[in-house]
């Protein structure tokens, strides 16, 4: 039998699974939700009577009961075992996000239809702790759009016939405003002298000339870039031969306004000019 590329996406409620789901229609998947883990066997068989037609799948899962989680976990560990290339992505967002978009569409928790919001959301969240654990990818939707889900998305899911080099996704953010979740590598760029201090530079972001030129006045800050260029040469290769997809580098300063964003945007250059595939998100540049 002709392996497939399956993906699983479960997570909590009003994390953007219905969204996610979507995207992978738009990347070319064969998408069903709300597959039973008991069925999956059987829907695997049935794709292969398709002739080797379908090839990318997308299901969409909610395990809430343990005991499913356990009948899930065996199902994927034998597919597994058949040759079937598998990935379980699990969506999430932190509890002030649910309760608000919950709050927005006027829907009732699902596992709590009858209690508040945040009750239902605690309890969702521990019942999913376990098989949260077991995910390949794990997506925290609080900080984006369903439109920048979607293309986060496609561009590390989508197929192609030619092989894609990895993509590289940079974060930067304020620490004072929290440490993203959804990064693999991070690197703190506080020791760098701080523009937020010299006035002519204190309204101005990591994106002006006149920001870069002077963090990158500091001597410290060319021997970091340095140092990282020596650090993702070993890295990169390496998790490419392992066949990852995807890479989240998070460089977070005080505000995330001057120093964060001008490492990102000289990274942004190196890593395109390697030919690698590169996203910039500045999470926390225009807050105050």
């Amino acid at each position: 039998m002709a392996a497939l590329n399956l993906v699983v996406i479960s997570g909590l409620s009003g994390s953007g699974k219905s969204h996610a789901l979507k995207a992978f229609e738009d990347a070319g998947y064969f998408c069903v939700d709300n597959l039973p883990p008991a069925l999956l066997p059987t829907f695997v068989e049935l794709c292969h009577q398709q002739g080797g037609e379908i090839k990318n799948v997308a299901l969409g899962i909610d395990i809430r009961e343990r005991v499913f989680f356990g009948d899930l976990a065996k199902v994927l560990g034998e597919l597994k075992a058949q040759g079937h290339a598998l990935q379980l992505v699990f969506l999430e967002a932190r509890e002030e996000v649910l309760v608000r978009r919950f709050s927005e569409s006027r829907r009732p928790h699902p596992l709590l239809p009858h209690m508040p919001v945040v009750e239902g959301v605690r309890f969702e969240r521990e019942r999913l702790s376990e098989l949260r654990k077991h995910a390949d990818r794990v997506i925290d939707t609080s900080n984006i759009t369903v439109h920048e889900l979607r293309e986060l998305l496609i561009r590390q899911f989508r197929q192609e016939t030619a092989a894609r080099r990895m993509t590289i996704s940079l974060v930067t953010f304020g620490y004072k405003f929290g440490v993203p979740y959804d990064i693999d590598l991070l690197f703190d760029v506080r020791f760098i002298r701080n523009p937020f201090f010299v006035p002519e530079l204190k309204a101005l972001t990591g994106e002006d000339a006149r920001v870069q030129q002077y963090v990158l006045g500091d001597p410290a800050a060319g021997q970091f870039l340095e140092h990282l260029q020596g650090l993702f040469g070993f890295l990169i290769p390496l998790y490419e031969r392992d066949q990852r997809s995807y890479l989240s580098i998070g460089i977070g300063c005080t505000g995330g306004r001057h120093r964060s964003v001008t490492m990102a945007v000289h990274l942004r250059e190196q890593f395109a000019a390697l030919g690698y595939d590169v996203s910039v998100t500045h999470r926390d540049m225009q807050k105050p």
